[in-house]
């Protein structure tokens, strides 16, 4: 079926009417000259939309749109001053306006009032987007260069559409469904799935494994997988050992989709970015080069929770809240038209947390599930939230008033901001002195992300982010660090205080520089708040270490460790062993198979006799480079 011709069929005076047809990946639009119909179609769309349940959406024809420079005009005069419109942005090819305003609700207008007067007024299309309350060059970076490729976007998106809708191309009719695991089979790190059916070539995640120099890259030589035959990836989260391959991908020739929420693709920019930086001043080869980043960001198609899209002729997907990190999501799959429905959690938190909403359980159709083991083990269980903050205070408290520092290494997203929050809180409510909190590495650019997209954190934040007077993240006690000079000063002039670092493993970065600095006085404190990944630094430092060697093979120094040390299980973005049962149990509708990844080996196979156990479902925990045959 040629849904375009189909959709024009029953629109009546279609050859008058409509101009363009086209797809934006799985989404149809339809554009117009005749200003009238644009304005109200009559619920023509509407009808459309109920007919063939895809989305499909009317503009009016680029050459027909007021020019950019009047267009401007017209809409600084339609919004009211208190909405705050501070940037206006507009994508030619697709007759559509970026309008980024502090106060969104007051620029719609009632009922989209306002919206309908600029439409009227310019013939744009007007999105509106948030602007965050901490301003961040990123963001206008990765905007730019999508608003700089609007032509490419557009033939893009169309493209994708019709791989989506033209058929099945490979032309086979048979009915088999397969994962391999090419990366975080009974291990953390380089996840990586690849799902085949007859006719689609679809990359879960594509990660390396920082902590583990010898074996980085997920298997990306399986005789399974070619990169010609992709039809899309779908990134769960940001963190790198989910996205850092990604922009190879893109070196290696790939130029299909990358699915993800908005949120996952500015920060694995941001942390490709900064992992090519790395790389360079490590004075090592650099797997790709922002050219290959931008060719990435180009080709994202960005989804919210909950919304279905298709992505091949035979794959339909719908993301999920994970409770993760900002962004993260569960990826549920509709495979073969109803042969068979698969949920991959990528990592997630069944628990609340100050930043983000638990994970959901509730799905339309579930036989097989892949879940994360990285604290699923007997011995995980992890401490309560509040012992977990009470037990931060009384540390803090003990180490300031007793004359030293404080450092915690944190992941740049996700545990920084959580920290954020709590430590907020507790100076707050007079449970934590109230001194210097000084942010490095990247911790700051990320976090000025979480701004730019309060609807992915939790309902109160959310709130507190909107008003910017009572946002935790602009608090005072929060200081940027932005050069080495600074950082000198941190460490040998000011006193008491507590320093927010990267990288959470100490694998690089600065936390690695502090460490150097501050482990030889025994009234300082590290305060370990994220999962240390097997063979890094700060695993060693967690298994005992005191006597720790930097530099390389040619030139090592070795520092003693007299420093304070405490981990701080309960902080994690991660589900402790109890939430991952919950989890499980909960999952509605109950999967008839459940494969567990991503977590050391005795946890991976720990966790899955436990579910077969407890819930007597058939269990599996695959090895890298393991084939599952799912139907």
């Amino acid at each position: 079926m040629d849904i375009l011709k189909e959709i024009l069929k029953l629109i009546p005076n279609s050859e008058r009417l409509i101009s363009d047809a086209g797809f934006e990946g799985a989404n149809i639009v339809l554009y117009t000259k005749d200003k009238d119909f644009f304005l109200d179609n009559g619920g023509v769309i509407k009808d459309l939309v109920n007919e063939f349940k895809k989305r499909i959406e009317l503009r009016y024809d680029p050459s027909m749109v007021l020019d950019m420079e009047k267009a401007e005009i017209e809409i600084n005069k339609i919004l009211p001053e208190e909405a705050k419109a501070d940037q206006v942005t507009f994508d030619p090819q697709r007759s559509q306006v970026i309008i980024e305003t502090e106060k969104p609700g007051t620029a719609i207008g009632k009922q989209g009032m306002l919206l309908k007067e600029i439409k009227k007024a310019t013939g744009w299309t007007p999105l509106i987007k948030r602007t965050p309350t901490i301003r961040c060059e990123l963001i206008e970076n990765v905007r730019g260069v999508l608003y700089q490729n609007s032509d490419y976007r557009r033939k893009f998106l169309d493209k994708v559409g019709h791989r989506v809708y033209d058929g099945w191309v490979r032309g086979k009719k048979e009915e088999w469904i397969r994962i391999s695991q090419l990366g975080a089979g009974r291990q953390v790190g380089r996840s990586c799935l690849f799902l085949q059916t007859p006719e689609s070539r679809v990359l879960l995640d594509c990660g390396i494994d920082p902590a583990d120099k010898e074996h980085q890259f997920p298997y990306l030589e399986a005789p399974e997988f070619n990169i010609q035959e992709l039809d899309a990836v779908i990134v769960t989260h940001a963190h790198l050992d989910h996205s850092g391959l990604v922009p190879w991908l893109f070196r290696m020739g790939y130029r299909g989709p990358v699915y993800c929420t908005a949120p996952t693709r500015d920060v694995m920019s941001l942390l490709a970015i900064d992992f090519h930086k790395i790389m360079k001043g490590d004075r090592k080869d650099p797997l790709f080069e922002m050219d290959d980043i931008r060719e990435m960001v180009k080709h994202t198609i960005v989804l919210g929770f909950e919304e279905v899209t298709d992505i091949t002729p035979d794959v339909r997907i719908t993301l999920y809240n994970s409770g993760h990190i900002i962004g993260a999501a569960m990826v549920h799959m509709h495979i073969g038209n109803g042969l068979h429905n698969f949920l991959y959690t990528g990592d997630q938190k069944y628990g609340k947390t100050q930043l983000l909403d638990p994970a959901v359980t509730k799905f339309p159709r579930l036989e097989t599930m892949m879940i994360e083991s990285t604290y699923g083990g007997k011995d995980n269980v992890l401490p309560s939230r509040e012992e977990s903050e009470d037990f931060l205070g009384k540390t803090v408290t003990e180490t300031i008033n007793g004359g030293g520092k404080v450092l915690i290494p944190v992941l740049g997203v996700g545990r920084a901001q959580e920290v954020m929050l709590i430590v907020e809180s507790l100076m707050r409510a007079g449970k934590m002195p109230k001194v210097p909190v000084f942010i490095d590495g990247m911790v700051w650019a990320i976090t000025a992300i979480h701004t730019a997209y309060p609807e992915f954190l939790s309902r109160t934040v959310r709130k507190s982010v909107f008003q910017k007077n009572e946002s935790p993240f602009l608090s005072d006690i929060f200081k940027r660090v932005g050069s080495h000079k600074e950082r000198v000063e941190i460490i040998e002039e000011t006193g008491p205080c507590i320093i927010l670092a990267t990288s959470g493993m100490l694998v690089g970065g600065p936390s690695v520089e502090y460490l150097k600095q501050l482990m030889d006085n025994p009234k300082n404190t590290i305060c370990f708040v994220c999962y240390q990944a097997a063979g890094s630094l700060g695993r060693r430092i967690q298994n005992g270490e005191k006597e720790i060697a930097f530099g390389n093979s040619m030139k090592q120094e070795v520092n003693p460790l007299k420093m304070r040390v405490e981990v701080l299980e309960g902080f994690t973005g991660h589900s402790g062993r109890g939430q991952l049962m919950n989890f499980v149990k909960k999952c509605d509708p109950k999967p008839r198979k459940i494969m567990v990844n991503h977590g050391e080996v005795s946890r991976c196979l720990d966790l899955a006799s436990s579910v077969h156990k407890v819930l007597r479902v058939e269990t599996v925990a695959p090895r890298n480079l393991d084939v599952i045959r799912l139907r």
